[in-house]
């Protein structure tokens, strides 16, 4: 997705949701934001990184002059009223890609796995 931003316009400027912003829609992210910024600064493609401290971009788009808004598209619809403000919306459609929900689905499932086959060791005779 940022790839595909960066082809939009002439500054590309991400924005990294801060902890306190994603625990106010879902659970807290695994990775602390203070590494999530770092990983974005250290792209290619972004020009300047900021911290996202709020869903409403209200202000920031006025305060950046951002023309082109680039969002997954699992937030589809909810970023529309940024078009009153001449500003463009792509929903951009998230592939196959890396998912911090997956990943966690896929820990607790190996670790589910593992554990039963421990659990179901018999013990030892202790002499």
């Amino acid at each position: 997705m940022i790839e595909y931003a960066r082809g939009l316009g002439d500054t590309l400027i991400v924005g990294v949701s801060t902890d306190e912003l994603v625990c106010s829609y879902k659970r807290a992210p695994i990775i602390p934001f203070e590494e999530r910024i770092a990983i974005i600064k250290a792209l290619k493609y972004p020009d300047i990184v900021i911290p996202q401290h709020s869903l409403d971009h209200t202000e920031l788009v006025k305060k950046l002059n951002i023309d082109v808004f680039v969002v997954g598209d699992d937030w589809t619809g909810k970023y529309d009223y940024l078009k009153e403000l001449g500003v463009t919306i792509f929903y951009f459609p998230y592939g196959k890609g890396l998912s911090t929900t997956n990943i966690k689905k896929e820990i607790v499932e190996r670790y589910d796995e593992i554990k039963g086959k421990i659990d179901n060791q018999p013990n030892p005779d202790i002499k």
